[in-house]
């Protein structure tokens, strides 16, 4: 019985407190349709906060990932064009080199067979020249027959072709026929500028026609950021004007960019789009395989911004408080996203001159 009368009493106290509150509330404001009014009596006045609302210049923008990687015009990996064996190298790892640098020596059969197939056919086809020319001197001093010349016309374009396809076959391996000497040992040459970051170069070490590279080159004073728009974002990249890199690697530093190419490819397996940026890497603080964020910033355009405080929560739509004088505020519906820190973008509900609560409107959150 006595539980009974201290849980009556519990019940009794809490619904009186709501009875004061909701009173509090009523001599607080006034609620009609989507319009406040805040009694003269109220200190909630004293606690709203009214601006007006004026477009500002503002930049879009959003942020996602992105790895450094090396331009592939500035990077290349060597390898033996031919099997056979290292008998001598000729850089160090963190050498610079130059386009057409010796990487190393290979001692190799194939080699051997290709070159001397190049100065055979090389030599038929100027013993094939001979003949035609003497053929054609012949036949101007009316000693000659006009079949023999044709003989030697053909022979000469015969071997001739043979010879070109010698010589297509040494510079398929990027060989140049004039460096060539019957008998020496292959000089694999780097095809670009750049330094020696990779070598695994072994002397003596056998290499099969399909081997790894034993040596990499690269021109890393401009490197590649790649990062990946998702497909809800790709309308945003058509206007790029800044572009703001942080990696993990080096915390706390900013990095600039500019936009090398847009993908005109989805992929359809991240539903992304490839977006390459080209950053100045003259200080060699990037490297390949480095992760971290790009934030990618839109040409300005005029935007309504307002503090998010500003914004409240409705039951199935955001919406603000507008003043229209007299202690007077009509609820708004507002669209909005995400600007910088504390504030939002108005995409729409809101014009320029109109006066918003900007602090203080979770006062009025629970008026109905």
């Amino acid at each position: 019985m006595r539980k009974y009368l201290y849980l009556l009493l519990i019940a009794t106290s809490v619904s009186s407190c709501k009875q004061k509150e909701d009173a509090k509330e009523s001599r607080e404001f006034t609620v009609q349709g989507d319009t406040i009014t805040v009694s003269k009596e109220s200190s909630l006045a004293a606690k709203l906060k009214v601006d007006v609302v004026e477009p500002e210049t503002y930049y879009p923008s959003f942020t996602t990932s992105g790895v450094v990687k090396a331009i592939p015009t500035n990077y290349a990996e060597i390898a033996s064009p031919f099997a056979g064996r290292i008998t001598k190298s000729l850089v160090r790892l963190g050498q610079k080199v130059a386009a057409g640098s010796p990487i190393f020596e290979i001692s190799s059969p194939e080699f051997f067979e290709t070159t001397k197939e190049y100065y055979q056919t090389k030599q038929e086809m100027a013993l094939a020249y001979k003949s035609l020319k003497r053929e054609k001197d012949l036949l101007q001093n009316k000693v000659g027959v006009e079949k023999e010349k044709e003989e030697a016309e053909l022979n000469y374009e015969l071997k001739k072709k043979d010879f070109e396809n010698a010589k297509a076959a040494l510079q398929v391996y990027r060989i140049d026929p004039a460096q060539l000497s019957l008998g020496r040992p292959l000089v694999v040459r780097s095809p670009i500028s750049g330094e020696v970051v990779k070598s695994n170069i072994v002397l003596g070490q056998y290499l099969k026609e399909d081997a790894e590279p034993v040596a990499i080159i690269a021109n890393l004073d401009k490197v590649w950021v790649v990062a990946h728009v998702k497909e809800k974002d790709v309308n945003l990249i058509r206007n790029l004007s800044y572009v703001d890199i942080s990696l993990v690697a080096l915390p706390g530093k900013a990095i600039q960019g500019k936009i090398y190419h847009i993908s005109d490819m989805m992929d359809e397996d991240t539903r992304s789009v490839e977006v390459l940026i080209e950053c100045s890497n003259v200080k060699r603080q990037m490297k390949p395989g480095m992760y971290g964020t790009v934030k990618l910033t839109d040409n300005p355009t005029p935007k309504i911004l307002i503090p998010s405080s500003a914004v409240l929560q409705g039951e199935d739509n955001n919406y603000v408080l507008v003043s229209i004088g007299n202690s007077k505020y009509v609820k708004r519906r507002v669209t909005t996203v995400s600007a910088t820190g504390e504030t939002l973008v108005i995409l729409s509900g809101l014009n320029a001159g109109e006066h918003v609560v900007t602090k203080g409107a979770f006062y009025l959150n629970d008026a109905r």
